[in-house]
């Protein structure tokens, strides 16, 4: 009698069944890693620019106005027909630095939106009429560093 060695092809189906069970595993906790490191990098940008912001205050001794709403970051907004990608002492939030730079490249948010975030909401949108204070409104997907999933607003008094 001559005995053949290999594997059945039940044993082979079970291998593959178990191999495609573990990387779906894999997938979805690697999206959830990656909501989760945009949200912990929104709450990072957001910290950031309130830090540049009390720079400027210090130093202009109020925060650049802007009496609408703009877009904060690369390619956002309507800073003169512009991005708002950098504040600095002469012009504020502004396409470009000039004078003294804060910031010389303010972030944008992460995409895509995440949890029950739109696209819409997925932006920093800074609006200071007087310039004694601002806001800066952000979504973030999940919770987050403490603060619930959901719309969220920055000012001189901390995230809300």
């Amino acid at each position: 009698m001559n005995k053949q060695k290999g594997f059945t092809l039940i044993e082979l189906l079970v291998v593959i069944a178990i191999i495609g069970l573990l990387s779906t595993l894999a997938v979805v906790s690697l999206n959830s890693a990656r909501q989760k490191s945009r949200d912990a990098k929104r709450v990072a940008d957001v910290k950031q620019i309130q830090t540049a912001l009390e720079l400027y205050y210090q130093d202009q001794n109020s925060y650049p106005t802007a009496a609408s709403a703009i877009t904060l970051g690369a390619g956002g907004g309507d800073c003169s027909a512009a991005d708002c990608s950098s504040l600095s002492g002469d012009g504020g939030f502004a396409a470009a630095a000039t004078g003294e730079t804060y910031m010389g490249l303010v972030p944008a948010a992460p995409t895509p939106a995440d949890g029950t975030c739109t696209d819409a909401e997925n932006g920093y949108e800074y609006t200071s009429a007087d310039g004694k204070s601002y806001s800066i409104d952000f979504c973030l997907g999940a919770v987050t560093g403490g603060l619930v999933a959901g719309a969220h607003t920055a000012s001189p008094d901390g995230i809300n």
